[in-house]
């Protein structure tokens, strides 16, 4: 989920930046300490900005730079357990299939991808089904929910597993096709060809 948060803080300006303008030199500090950094309680900062209220500076002893108090806002993710998401496979394994879902990637395992069994093909790549034929593969677009998150220090050692068995998740073809009532599937001994059943 999607927050903006207003935020208080103290920045420094350098002394090759006391003539610039106050507002310009914030938003680039603030950006360098706070964007792509996780909060514990705001969750993925994505972006500063809106920086107002600078407040006259601050000399400290055997420091050149002011220190400003200033005021602004902050764009953040934070991803929640059973929240429904939407995103692109990003990449694929022999264990499943990671979503880029906002500003991280979620894990979906081979076992939660679809109520049925898949098969890792490295030829494609992709994960196919027997029987029904189908499949996914990188690039895909799909709708899942969140299962577990583990967010760390960092986004490279957050973790997020992602499911997408419940009705309704997955690729939007495999929505419509349930939705519709209809299932694809390739008869055993058959010649290849497909049916579908009401």
């Amino acid at each position: 989920m999607y927050k903006i948060y207003s935020v208080s803080d103290i920045f420094k300006v350098p002394p090759e930046s006391f003539g610039d303008d106050l507002e310009e030199v914030a938003l680039k500090e603030l950006s360098k300490r706070y964007e792509s950094t996780i909060d514990k309680d705001m969750g993925i900062i994505l972006a500063v900005f809106n920086v107002k209220n600078v407040s006259d500076g601050m000399l400290y002893p055997n420091d050149p730079a002011t220190h400003h108090g200033v005021e602004f806002e902050v764009l953040t993710y934070m991803p929640h357990p059973d929240e429904i998401v939407a995103g692109e496979v990003s990449e694929l394994a022999e264990f499943g299939a990671f979503v880029k879902i906002g500003p991280i990637d979620g894990l979906v395992h081979v076992s939660q991808i679809a109520n049925e069994f898949l098969s890792f093909d490295r030829k494609v790549p992709a994960f196919v089904s027997k029987k029904s034929g189908i499949s996914l593969k990188k690039g895909d677009f799909v709708y899942a929910k969140i299962s577990t998150v583990s967010l760390k220090n960092t986004i490279k050692d957050s973790k997020i597993a992602l499911t997408m068995r419940p009705e309704g998740l997955g690729k939007p073809e495999w929505v419509s096709a349930t939705t519709q009532g209809y299932k694809k599937f390739v008869p055993r001994g058959g010649s290849g060809r497909s049916k579908q059943q009401r």
